[in-house]
């Protein structure tokens, strides 16, 4: 069965961001970690851009209280953003890079944005977002119909998944878990739980909240392995809770043709 509706239409119940960066156990808050491992790494300059991504490690900005995304630091606005989207879960970006200080403190962040068009990037000022690190990273691959999740740069997880129908495909491109939602009813066409990714529908534009894509589990495990859904992607309930707990907000999610 073709899911008709879109995704923020099914979910009431939203999990709750927890920490979403604050400082824990006494340790340094991330963006204190971040300026001393890029000091460690080599001397910065003012206002030079530093890769914050890597294969191992990626980090979530999480809106403190609003947040406005330029095309470049200062220049002309993209959007803004508030401290909770239209889920009611904490609005977070996935961290691509920041732009430093001397002393290597960044000053913005340069963010992918839950937002059309798919892919796209801006900063955002780093006063007004907190980080949260993660260490993990799905992979999608359409034409195999398989989803593999990465911890510390080694697949841990791999399942058979159904995808996008050829009239609804299923988006390429880089992405990130922008959200984790629980539906009402965990029986139904989403299972138990819905990892929300940064990328939209190229053709259902006329959706509610514009056609989102999720990973997520089915009421209707005969689809898997075929090219069936309305664009997002489908795994067996089972996977999908392990998937679920280990992708935290800022994952990045890449999906290959």
């Amino acid at each position: 069965m073709r899911v008709v509706r879109p995704i923020a239409l099914c979910f009431l119940a939203v999990l709750a961001l927890a920490g979403c960066g604050a400082a824990t156990g006494g340790k340094a808050p991330p963006q204190v970690r971040v300026a001393k491992a890029l000091a460690a790494e080599k001397p910065c300059r003012a206002r030079q851009y530093r890769r914050l991504r890597s294969l191992t490690t990626a980090y979530a900005a999480v809106v403190h209280r609003s947040a406005v995304a330029y095309r470049r630091p200062g220049g002309a606005r993209l959007a803004r953003f508030g401290p909770r989207n239209a889920n009611g879960a904490a609005t977070v970006f996935g961290v691509l890079g920041a732009v430093v200080t001397r002393a290597c403190a960044p000053t913005w962040y340069r963010v992918q944005l839950p937002m059309r068009p798919n892919g796209i990037a801006g900063y955002v000022r780093a006063r007004d977002v907190g980080l949260l690190r993660v260490r993990t990273r799905i992979e999608v691959d359409i034409s195999r119909r398989l989803v593999t999740l990465f911890r510390g740069g080694k697949p841990v997880l791999s399942a058979t998944a159904a995808v996008g129908s050829s009239a609804t495909p299923t988006p390429t491109g880089r992405y990130y878990v922008n959200q984790r939602l629980i539906p009402t009813d965990t029986s139904g066409p989403f299972g138990p739980g819905a990892i929300g990714v940064s990328a939209f529908s190229n053709v259902l534009t006329g959706w509610t909240q514009g056609g989102p894509i999720a990973i997520h589990g089915t009421n209707q495990p005969r689809s898997l392995g075929r090219p069936v859904s309305n664009g997002c992607i489908r795994l067996p309930n089972a996977v999908l809770r392990r998937m679920f707990a280990a992708s935290l907000v800022g994952t990045p999610v890449v999906i290959h043709p």
